[in-house]
Parts: C-alpha cells; structure tokens; sequence
C-alpha cells in the first residue's frame, strides 16, 4: 500500500460523477444544485479513507468505487442540509456561496436528498452485478450496512440532533463526545469498515482500524473546534467563529484551548498506537491522524 492521500483524492475527483443518474432534462436543476456542492472541492476525506482501507486489506479500489462515492454523496448532502437557515444557517462552504444561497432552500433540500438517494442507489446497483457470487456480495451487504449505519439515527443524524438541542444549554463532556463521535465520526468509522469489508480484513484488523477510526473521527472534530476560534477564514474557506455565536457546545467553549489541544494530542497518540502493529504497512494512516492534528484549514 503505497499511495499517498492525493492519489486515492485524485481517483475520487476523477470518478465522482460517474454515479449520478441521467436526470430528466425537466429536472435539470436539481442535477445542477447536486453537482454544485460535490464539485465545490473539499478533501473527500471520507471516500479517501474508504478506498485505503479497501487498500490497506487487500481489496481491489476500483471495485470499492461506489461504496467510496456514495460516502461523498452522503457527506455533501449532510453539508447541504446543515448549512440551511433552519440549521447552521451558513453563507460560505468552502470558499463558496452555501447550497440555498445559489439555487434557494426549496431545492437545496431537494438536492440532498437527491444525493443521499443516490448513494444508495450507486450501492444497491453495483450489488446487482454480484447475484453469483456469495462471498463478493456478502463484502458489499456488510459494506452497504456500514454505510448506512453511519449515515443514520444511530449515527451521523443522532448527532446532529442532540448537537441542534444542544444550542444555549451547557453539556457534559460526555455528551458532547456522544455529539462529536455521532455527528462527525461514525461516518469516518462506517468509510474504513466499509473499505476494510470490501477487502479481505482479518478480525484483529477490524478491531485494530475500529479503536483507529474512532480516535481518528473525534480528534478530527476537536481540530474542527479549535480550528472555529482560532482558524483562518480565506484558509477555511467559511467564517470563524459561528459555534460561538449559536451558542453551541465545543470542546473548546467548554474546556478551553490548552485542553482541547491536550485532549487532540491524546486520541492522536491512540490512533497511532492502535495501528502500530502494521508498522510501515499502515503509514498513510499514521501520516494522516498527524496530518489532521496540525492542520490549518
């Protein structure tokens, strides 16, 4: 396994498109609000991991394809949806105008349902082509699962829920690890299962990459936090400061800067120990929870 990050992002911005469905050309603008937040940039950190996971077991990446688009396609309608005036009613992602300011609310809630639809539509027909042969659509059943588990009430929209209740009350740490392990990481979680199941992953590797997942995913939101108060806006390419003034709970509202960065050195330190056992075979993983702790934007 020796690609690098921007080789896995590289394939992911090459085939992102390539799951969409032909839309009717009367419906042509909910294609182009679809289109328009997934080709916005933004590190695909999700569907990156997916594919070096696939990598890191043995699995084949162009095969893993679908599963690793679909992760995108669920992200990005996440994005669309949480940038929405009933939400985080943001102006700016990723250096753009947000999804509702371009093509409005209506059909900018169309269009993450669109891409959420579409990720599973991608999934469900890629597991058409495996009908005679057992063991290859068992890979893609787990996978599928993964996907949407992470994806849903039990995951990522969990989260976002008790992240929503959570504005001008003061939470523990306990719920606000819940909130930040739901929200941001069960999907970093569900991309390297779903990546490790489409390989051939052992049941220590399973294990191993999940106390690494779910390190990686809350250090990751931790960095989000402090990033928020201490960012550059032109490097993050939306305005600091906004958790502060919906009155959100972040680890650094209620814990401080100095513990924040306490807490990211600590699941940092986890995530590497966890994959230590690979040693030079797991490097990309290692390089990216060190990449994510010192990042800037």
């Amino acid at each position: 396994m020796d690609r690098v990050y921007d080789d896995y992002k590289r394939i992911i911005d090459e085939h992102l498109l390539d799951f969409i469905p032909n839309i009717d050309n009367k419906s042509i603008s909910l294609y182009e609000a679809m289109k328009y937040s997934l080709t916005a940039g933004g590190k695909r950190l999700r569907p990156v991991l997916l594919l070096a996971a696939c990598d890191f077991a043995g699995g084949d990446i162009r095969e893993a394809l679908p599963y690793a688009c679909a992760m995108e396609y669920i992200h990005t309608y996440s994005l669309i949806h949480d940038d929405l005036p009933a939400m985080d009613n943001d102006d700016l992602r990723r250096g753009l105008p947000t999804n509702h300011k371009v093509y409005g609310e209506a059909l900018a809630i169309l269009a993450g349902d669109g891409l959420l639809t579409t990720a599973f539509e991608a999934i469900n027909k890629d597991m058409m082509l495996y009908f005679d042969s057992p063991e290859k659509m068992t890979k893609r059943i787990k996978a599928a699962y993964e996907i949407s588990k992470g994806a849903g009430c039990r995951g990522m929209v969990a989260g976002q829920v008790s992240d929503i209740e959570g504005e001008n009350n003061e939470y523990s740490n306990e719920m606000l690890e819940y909130i930040h392990i739901n929200k941001t990481g069960a999907l970093i979680r569900s991309a390297i299962r779903a990546g490790l199941y489409l390989g051939e992953p052992s049941n220590y590797m399973l294990q191993n990459l999940d106390v690494y997942a779910e390190n990686l995913g809350l250090a990751y939101q931790i960095a989000d936090d402090i990033l928020d108060e201490v960012g550059d806006p032109k490097e993050l390419g939306k305005a600091i400061g906004s958790d502060k003034k919906k009155n959100k709970n972040t680890y650094t509202s209620i814990n401080g800067l100095e513990a924040a960065h306490k807490r990211l050195e600590e699941l940092t330190d986890n995530a590497v120990e966890a994959i230590a056992p690979y040693y030079d075979n797991a490097e990309f993983f290692r390089d990216l929870v060190l990449k994510l702790k010192n990042r800037r934007k």
